[in-house]
């Protein structure tokens, strides 16, 4: 196999795991009610520090009642999860050319590095517990990653592929 061939195999299989991680983490925010409630019966059979068990029951009462005497509340995590949805398909750009299309990998490591000011900022204006927004800036941490090897094995396959006739200016 040619290092070009090696190089766009290494990408695609980069990118389908990070698509397949966006995917699942969108698909997870449309039955927040019943997640929090398996959780909380889970976390209840092992050994579970105390502040985590007591934030997960705060969270899923907050979230019956937001289910039970406000729903419309919840429109906005299905809109979360949507958009989660959304963002995997336009990683379908760069998994099919992804020298034309580095500006994708890019955009998602800067949404992934907005992650942690969000966390940061919002989180205590939301009186969420900050060891709570670290779990949540690991995401934009961790999700860079990939998207870090992406860009390099990009840049290194850009060097391999001769330029196209068509999209080189003439001189």
């Amino acid at each position: 196999m040619s290092d070009r061939a090696a190089q766009l195999r290494g990408i695609r299989a980069w990118l389908a795991f990070f698509v397949v991680c966006l995917v699942l983490s969108g698909a997870t925010a449309f039955p927040l009610v019943h997640e929090l409630c398996w959780t909380e019966d889970l976390l209840r059979h092992l050994p579970t520090p105390d502040a985590l068990m007591d934030w997960i029951v705060r969270v899923r009462r907050g979230l019956d009642t937001a289910d039970s005497d406000y729903p419309f509340l919840l429109y906005g995590t299905d809109w979360l999860a949507f958009a989660h949805l959304v963002i995997a398909v336009a990683f379908y750009g760069p998994y099919r050319d992804p020298v034309r299309n580095i500006w994708v990998v890019e955009f998602g490591m800067i949404a992934c590095a907005g992650i942690v000011p969000l966390a940061l900022v919002c989180g205590p204006i939301r009186g969420i517990p900050f060891w709570w927004s670290v779990i949540d800036m690991a995401f934009g941490v961790l999700g860079v990653v990939p998207l870090y090897v992406v860009r390099k094995r990009i840049k290194r396959l850009e060097t391999l592929t001769p330029p196209n006739p068509r999209t080189v200016p003439a001189t």
